[in-house]
C-alpha cells in the first residue's frame, strides 16, 4: 500500500502534538511490511508522516519538487529534511529548478499519481496559494485517489 501526505505547514504546537499522534496512529493501522510512505518531506506533516512511517518499519519514497526546493524550506528542518531524503527508497523529481506555487503542485501531483491513498491533514478551508492542501486534496479526487482527512478534534491552524 502506499499512502501518500499533503497537510498545513505552520502548525502551532499543541495542534502538532494532536496531528502527530493521528498520523502515528494511522500509519501503524498498516502492516509495516506493506506500507510505503509518499512525501514531499516539507517541515509539518510531511516530515512527521515520513518519521512514523520510518518508525513503523515502512518505507519511503520521496518526490523532491524542483531542485531548490530544500532551499525554500526553513533552516532548522533541512537536518531532518536531509535524514529523511537519505532514508528513502526512491527519490522521484519533477525536473523543475525553482521551488515555486507551481512546482510545489507539481510535485504533489506526482505524489498522488504515486499514491494509492492520500491522508491530508487539512482544515477543510480553501488554499491559502497555488498548490496548497485543498488543491492537491481537489487533485486527488479528481483522478480517484481515496483521500482520509485528518483533523483532529481542538486543532487550530493559527
Amino acid at each position: 500500500m502506499r499512502v501518500g501526505i499533503t497537510g498545513h505547514r505552520g502548525l502551532p504546537g499543541p495542534t502538532e502534538r494532536l496531528v502527530r499522534a493521528a498520523l502515528e496512529e494511522r500509519v501503524r493501522q498498516y502492516p509495516s511490511t506493506e506500507l510505503t510512505g509518499v512525501s514531499c518531506l516539507a517541515d509539518g506533516p510531511d516530515a512527521w508522516f515520513a518519521e512514523a512511517v520510518l518508525d513503523h518499519g515502512g518505507r519511503l519514497e520521496v518526490v523532491i519538487p524542483a531542485e531548490r526546493y530544500r532551499e525554500g524550506l526553513p533552516v532548522g528542518h533541512h537536518e531532518t529534511y536531509d535524514r529523511l531524503r537519505n532514508s528513502a527508497t526512491d527519490v522521484h523529481v519533477t525536473g523543475l529548478v525553482e521551488s515555486t506555487e507551481q512546482a510545489h503542485m507539481a510535485g504533489s501531483e506526482i505524489l498522488v499519481g504515486l499514491s494509492d491513498h492520500l491522508l491530508a491533514v487539512w482544515d477543510g478551508r480553501p488554499a491559502r496559494g497555488y498548490g496548497g492542501t485543498a488543491d492537491v486534496v481537489a487533485h486527488a479526487e479528481r483522478v480517484g485517489v481515496p483521500v482520509t482527512l485528518i483533523w483532529p478534534a481542538g486543532a487550530t491552524r493559527d
